[in-house]
């Protein structure tokens, strides 16, 4: 008889652990609370027209590179459509004005940045080494079983800012190689260096969409569990892990219902997995209360347009301004700064498209602005909360049109989200963008661990490793290599795509 995992939560770290498990002789049922699956890989459609709501683009997705190779072993990489990005300048950094482009590939990124940092091209070199030999001693992203790991350990403890500044002597070019902060929310002096290599590396090998929407992420994942014998039942909000002796023997479900399980992975925010075990004794105060005051990242306020047909050209890129002379800082704004810098991107409905019907911009966002109307739910916040998010809409719309002029002509509509939208959908503590923040001063303390002092309860998803696709699905194996073993994992996984 197959043993019975249940999984908490239906986003990218409860399905991808669904599909590895499921594969393996598993019966796994995964129970999520709303009515529809995918967490940060849901999308919407208002008017015809398709918009992301957390994951815009992906890297390291060509042959032979990490994500290319998780995604076969997952069984999802030929039912998605990649569109490539721009690869002489993937992402584009606007500085008070002046504009860079990062380029994928090694020596083209080099080249690029050289040219317009001629002085600077063997520091670039030398900070490429750090970025690429951090994410070479991973053996989470290497998928090669390692016993030494010194070199991340280091760079786990140096912020971001501190290894940059040592290896690149130009200060405008320091600013520059932190112009896409906001894909991690970094914050200076306390973001680890190891998080801007491996995003850098993942995204620096190759960039892409996924056309059509990254749901079909979701929709993909969630066929392959199912073809293996695995469940996923929508609108069980999970209300209690119930524990008998030493162990977790179920979830109870806030409608009275109970899945009785041999194992259980919470896949949701771990403080919402502390409330799930108020009445556990396995779990020690002192651990609550270190997962309960976790720093958290920044939330985001989404601006979400709709363009008139065949206005826009498709920007086949990302775009991140700043009119602030330094990246650094955006998240402490004052109501007249704010905002200080922003991301825009288009969406992709397919591959070679000649015009957008869709872009996205994003820009930080406090939860203390927002304390007001925290006991509020989405669509029943009141009047007041319209004219402040109509206010901000507006203004972000302003700072767009000085990097774009004339655009705001070429909108036909558009929508919003702030934190509390996201909070509302996610279950993110405050909305936070990628949940737990990465802190160099709680050191191992500011780590949300994959294992629990319950010996059959795991944890996966953002908050686990990292956040973004690769984060994720790296949580999952590590999690689900608890059940299979990290060798046999890693060895499945690196022949899957031959």
């Amino acid at each position: 008889m197959k043993r019975q995992v249940v999984i908490i939560g239906s986003g990218l770290g409860g399905l991808s652990a669904g599909v590895i498990l499921a594969r393996n002789g598993y019966q796994v049922t995964v129970l999520e609370q709303n009515s529809r699956i995918g967490g940060c890989l849901q999308c919407f459609s208002r008017n015809g027209v398709k918009f992301e709501t957390g994951m815009h683009f992906i890297g390291s997705a060509d042959r032979g590179q990490i994500l290319y190779r998780l995604l076969h072993y997952l069984g999802i990489y030929d039912r998605l459509t990649l569109s490539r990005l721009d690869e002489n300048r993937y992402n584009v950094v606007s500085i008070m004005g002046e504009r860079f482009s990062f380029a994928n590939g090694r020596e083209n990124f080099i080249e690029q940045m050289a040219a317009r940092f001629p002085s600077q091209k063997a520091n670039l070199e030398r900070y490429l080494d750090i970025v690429e030999s951090i994410a070479e001693a991973s053996s989470l992203h290497s998928l090669k079983d390692k016993t030494g790991n010194a070199i991340n350990t280091e760079y786990q403890l140096r912020s971001i800012n501190d290894v940059i500044e040592r290896t690149v002597s130009d200060p405008l070019l320091q600013k520059v190689l932190v112009g896409d902060l906001p894909l991690y929310a970094a914050e200076r002096d306390k973001t680890p260096f190891s998080v801007h290599a491996f995003v850098m590396d993942f995204y620096n090998r190759s960039s892409f969409r996924i056309a059509g929407g990254s749901d079909i992420v979701a929709t993909s994942l969630a066929e392959v569990l199912e073809s293996c014998g695995g469940k996923i039942i929508c609108g069980k909000k999970a209300a209690q892990i119930c524990c008998k002796e030493r162990l977790a023997s179920g979830v109870k479900c806030s409608d009275g219902d109970f899945f009785p399980a041999e194992q259980i992975i919470s896949a949701i925010h771990p403080m919402r997995t502390m409330e799930l075990l108020e009445e556990c004794s396995q779990i020690r105060p002192i651990f609550r209360k270190r997962i309960n005051s976790m720093p958290q990242t920044i939330g985001a306020f989404s601006l979400y347009l709709q363009f008139r047909e065949g206005s826009v050209p498709y920007m086949n890129h990302n775009f991140f301004s700043y009119n602030t002379e330094s990246p650094w800082g955006c998240e402490k704004y004052t109501e007249e700064q704010w905002p200080k810098g922003y991301l825009y991107m288009h969406g992709c409905q397919n591959p070679g498209q000649r015009f957008a019907q869709s872009g996205m911009v994003i820009s930080y966002m406090r939860a203390d602005e927002l304390a007001r109307w925290q006991h509020t739910s989405t669509g029943r916040r009141g009047a007041e909360y319209s004219e402040f998010i109509l206010s901000r809409a507006e203004r972000l719309i302003e700072s767009l049109e000085r990097d774009f002029p004339l655009l705001r002509g070429n909108i036909a509509r558009y929508h919003t989200s702030s934190p509390l939208t996201y909070r509302d959908y996610t279950g993110t503590q405050d909305g936070s963008i990628y949940g737990v923040a990465k802190d160099i001063t709680l050191g191992s303390a500011g780590r949300v661990p994959h294992k629990t002092r319950i010996p059959n309860l795991y944890l996966a998803g953002q908050n686990v490793n990292s956040h973004g696709i690769l984060g994720v699905i790296v949580g999952s194996v590590v999690t689900c290599s608890e059940f299979l073993g990290s060798e046999y994992l890693y060895r499945e996984i690196s022949e899957a795509d031959k």
